[in-house]
């Protein structure tokens, strides 16, 4: 069974810096695997539409931000511990929501495109709160 649990969102102010972290049960980050996944970052606030904020290719490694977070965020994979992290810097109050990651498949757009469905397997959630 496929499970991912986020954690290390907070407050924190304007400027200020977070790292999330998605551990990832029941699947693979080995993008040789049969089992494999790639894992994208998604987040939604009150009233807002929800939208990708990075993925990372577990296939060929490609990285992908939404443009508003380009610069001030690195997503990374740590094969050891099965954990896919967003290091978020210089964090904005519109970068207050819920962050949650996904499973999505391995090969074709989901991922450059930062698509999700309802379908995909996701986690609860991390809430992130940027204010002074």
């Amino acid at each position: 069974q496929v499970q991912l649990v986020e954690s290390g969102g907070g407050l924190v102010q304007p400027g200020g810096s977070l790292r999330l972290s998605c551990l990832v049960s029941g699947l693979s980050l080995d993008g040789l695997s049969r089992d494999a996944k790639t894992i994208g970052w998604f987040r939604q606030a009150p009233g807002r539409e929800r939208e990708g904020v990075s993925c990372l290719s577990t296939y060929d490694g490609r990285t992908y931000y939404r443009d508003s977070v380009k610069g001030r965020a690195t997503i990374s994979a740590d094969n050891v511990k099965n954990t896919v992290n967003l290091q978020m810097n210089d964090l904005k109050p519109d970068d207050t929501a819920t962050y949650y990651c996904a499973a999505l498949p391995l090969y074709g757009s989901r991922c450059p495109t930062m698509t999700i469905y309802d379908s995909d397997v996701r986690g609860q959630g991390t809430q992130v709160t940027v204010s002074s």
